[in-house]
């Protein structure tokens, strides 16, 4: 079986992959400048929307480093990164279902 670490196209795709999760969280804010974004149901679909891709995208990035063996140091940062993210995720959906109960 081909791996990363032996496979360096396949360690170059996973990291693409997950540098750009690591940049599509900040797209919330320029979204929630538009009026439609912030009144009630459409904010809260925006943000449980964002929060599950933070959450995925920490998961797949711990994933793609640890089981698929991409590990270079961009890798290392977006683990990092994406794992706050998924921190915040997690974080975001608990205070929404605390506030909706």
């Amino acid at each position: 079986m081909r791996t990363p670490k032996t496979d360096p196209t396949k360690a170059a795709i996973l990291t693409a992959l997950c540098t750009i999760m690591v940049f599509i969280p900040w797209t919330i804010f320029p979204l929630r400048t538009q009026p439609w974004a912030l009144e009630i149901p459409a904010a809260g679909m925006i943000i449980a929307c964002y929060a599950i891709f933070m959450i995925f995208s920490g998961i797949f990035t711990l994933i793609c480093y640890s089981k698929y063996r991409a590990q270079n140091t961009l890798m290392k940062i977006c683990v990092v990164i994406n794992l706050i993210y998924a921190i915040f995720g997690v974080a975001a959906l608990g205070m929404m279902a605390v506030t909706a109960a």
